[in-house]
């Protein structure tokens, strides 16, 4: 390794026992994901600048990213066991099958409405900055891109809404263990409902093993939970490795070149949040309280780039810090993640939408076009994958819906991770804040949360 690198690598090291010593004590996570998050904005600003010192950066930065990557894997492990043991446990203590069907519909209906919301808000932004698919230029890059979303668009453009939806139905329960479909989350879920469901059938008629289920189900969820809480002490470090890999390999001549389309988009997110805390606030939660909170999520969200790693994070922190039940914070968690996503499946899309359709002389704001973009938006939502990527699935699932190339979005690949780290964060957030709406509308039918020591 070159000396330059080495000098570089251990001062990485030495930035990373230096917060380990700061955070060592501490009763919260917040402070250290915060000094974790502006060291790895610093030491990433530092890579960049050695960049023009030769390959020092270059040799560093997958030493970087494995400690990254691992921690952000070590998240993707607990997804599925914790989903399936917390949805499990909310079933058998709720055991009201009508409060289960009104979490699902509450959480359900915030994340579709705010999904329209935030399409709408996008088509919005799109017009008011001008963006146009007309002046944008395709290079290498963007060509080879071009080649692989023909190839996905031929995967996706057959699937019908019935189809999308069947896809939900577990069919090999060990199969979505793995993760290893889009809908795996949501299947889980399922799973997890009709196994606690089976549950409460045999306490009906067989109370002694009821009980010894019950008993059983709950030393599961204190076991997974202890194991969230050995991960969630990683996460300091985590959210510093993952935001120096992030700010290292950022292109700011990309960045510049689509400046228009950065900035509509920040703007779109920005405006979305704001929708977020004005909802809270008609329902009595203080957005202020609220956001200092859940913001240590949203920065994990921000650099991890996905949905569905953040769930572990996302329900702890429902639990313990918004005092949600764990039924309502396990179902808007796990929806959240595929379902109904304000940024990746909400503003992008629409977008995009936006700019290919006012080159082509279509008026955006007719009510008829304006109204089945919604309509698409909303429904296509479904489904989408909880990890980096998702939104450029919603938008093949879109724009040829609408009757659009999807040309575009192979060209906006030099600024996609850059804005996508803020989508995901949105999505998150708008994850949070259904399950914290849910709880406010029907706390008196839905246990309050109960805490696990660990």
């Amino acid at each position: 390794m070159h000396i330059g690198a080495l000098v570089l690598l251990v001062g990485f090291v030495v930035l990373l026992l230096g917060l380990h010593r700061w955070q060592r004590g501490r009763d919260t996570l917040a402070p250290g994901v915060f000094v974790g998050l502006l060291l790895g904005v610093i030491f990433g600003a530092l890579m960049q600048l050695a960049r023009n010192w030769g390959n020092t950066a270059n040799e560093v930065l997958p030493w970087i990213e494995m400690l990254g990557e691992s921690y952000v894997n070590l998240l993707y492990m607990l997804v599925m066991p914790l989903v399936l043991t917390s949805i499990l446990v909310a079933v058998v203590k709720v055991s009201d099958t009508q409060a289960l069907g009104k979490i699902s519909v509450s959480v359900l209906g915030v994340l579709l409405g705010t999904t329209a919301i935030a399409a709408l808000i996008g088509v919005f932004m799109a017009d008011l900055f001008g963006l146009s698919a007309a002046g944008l230029v395709e290079g290498s890059r963007e060509a080879a891109r071009v080649e692989v979303l023909n190839e996905r668009i031929g995967r996706v453009s057959d699937l019908s809404i019935p189809e999308i939806m069947t896809s939900f139905i577990p069919r090999n329960i060990f199969l979505d263990l793995t993760g290893a479909r889009s809908t795996s989350v949501i299947s889980v879920v399922i799973f997890a409902v009709l196994l606690g469901l089976a549950a409460l059938a045999v306490r009906r008629e067989f109370p002694e093993e009821g009980a010894a289920i019950g008993r059983f189900v709950h030393v599961a969820q204190v076991w997974i939970m202890k194991l969230v809480r050995l991960v969630m002490a990683f996460t300091p470090y985590g959210v510093m490795a993952l935001v120096a890999g992030l700010i290292a390999k950022s292109s700011w001549a990309d960045i510049v070149n689509l400046f228009g389309f950065v900035v509509a988009s920040f703007c779109a997110i920005g405006l979305m949040f704001l929708v977020h805390g004005l909802l809270l606030l008609v329902n009595g939660v203080n957005p202020l309280h609220y956001f200092i909170k859940v913001w240590p999520v949203l920065v994990f969200a921000f650099s991890s780039r996905s949905s569905a790693a953040t769930i572990p994070l996302n329900v702890e922190t429902q639990v313990d810090e918004l005092r949600n039940s764990p039924a309502i914070a396990n179902f808007s968690a796990s929806f959240g993640a595929t379902i109904g996503q304000n940024g990746c499946a909400g503003i992008y899309p629409a977008m995009l939408a936006t700019m290919v359709a006012v080159p082509m002389g279509i008026n955006v704001w007719d009510p008829m076009w304006l109204g089945t973009l919604l309509a698409v938006v909303v429904i296509s939502s479904f489904g989408i994958a909880g990890v980096g990527g998702g939104a450029t699935f919603a938008a093949l699932v879109v724009l040829p819906a609408m009757g659009l190339p999807v040309t575009i979005a192979a060209l906006l690949i030099s600024v996609e991770p850059l804005i996508d780290m803020a989508r995901t964060a949105l999505n998150v957030n708008g994850a949070m804040t259904a399950g914290t709406l849910t709880q406010r509308w029907l706390g008196d039918e839905v246990p309050g949360p109960e805490i696990v020591e660990g």
